[in-house]
């Protein structure tokens, strides 16, 4: 009896672990769909309502959730803390601080930190043809990690169960 409890055991914790690796690959493609959703809004209030960045990117935080929105709300605030921090070096950051929360991956965190060196430091319309490249590089990643979650997805919840029933087997 208490090796049937401890082989299932061993079959939950491997199919537990298959799940969380699928839950990864969705959770980037909702992630980086966040981030595009909230570089649009920030190119909305800049150029449209002439909203400073520090309010817009609180307002864009606000409209997001997890930790795509603490990324914008902890930009705001490392621009409000400190007067005569750059705008770069507030968002650089932000991402430092808020990387490691998210699934996301080197690709689209080099494109936001691209975006971080040119936002605040033009006009209106310029800054919104970065916000505008940037949401189009992001697209691209976001199109590749759809692909890996449908490709990888299912592979890894099978893979999950099957590793764990391998175990159970090479113990008995």
């Amino acid at each position: 009896m208490l090796k049937l409890a401890g082989a299932m055991c061993v079959i939950f914790a491997g199919t537990m672990l298959g799940f969380y690796q699928a839950l990864q690959l969705s959770t980037r493609t909702r992630q980086i769909r966040q981030v595009m959703q909230g570089l649009g809004r920030l190119e909305t209030e800049i150029t449209y309502s002439f909203t400073p960045l520090s309010q817009a990117l609180r307002q864009v935080a606000d409209t997001l959730s997890g930790p795509v929105a603490h990324l914008f709300l902890r930009t705001a605030e490392a621009l409000e803390e400190k007067e005569t921090a750059t705008v770069q070096e507030s968002w650089r950051l932000a991402v430092e601080e808020c990387w490691s929360r998210t699934a996301m991956k080197r690709p689209e965190r080099d494109a936001v930190l691209q975006l971080g060196a040119v936002l605040g430091k033009s006009d209106r319309s310029d800054q919104a043809k970065h916000l505008r490249m940037t949401i189009s590089l992001l697209t691209a990643e976001e199109a590749e990690a759809a692909e890996e979650n449908r490709r990888y997805g299912k592979m890894w919840r099978s893979l999950g169960l099957l590793s764990g029933v391998l175990v159970v087997i090479l113990m008995y």
